[in-house]
């Protein structure tokens, strides 16, 4: 089995697309009623993402969050500055 190699603009890519996706699916549910602080499970339904990836995404710094008796909130509206923050333009 052989080895593939990760570059670090590979990473950047893959975080560019998942923030592009997650994006999508806030601006989705915008018509929703949001809560001010969303639990761990709530996050992963509303990005659509393993536990895994969002657990990459609090350790690298992408996701804040604040832990409380051992469970973890994150503020809707902290998320949503983020994805508006990465927004990228590309032009054609």
């Amino acid at each position: 089995m052989g080895a593939t190699i990760i570059t670090t603009e590979d990473l950047r890519e893959f975080k560019m697309e998942l923030l592009d996706d997650i994006k999508l699916l806030l601006k989705n549910q915008s018509g929703q009623q949001s809560k001010k602080w969303l639990k761990s499970l709530e996050v992963r339904e509303l990005l659509g993402i393993s536990p895994g990836t969002l657990q990459n995404l609090r350790i690298n710094g992408t996701l804040p969050y604040t832990k409380m008796g051992g469970v973890l909130y994150y503020d809707y509206q902290e998320i949503m500055k983020i994805l508006e923050g990465n927004k990228i333009h590309n032009k054609f």
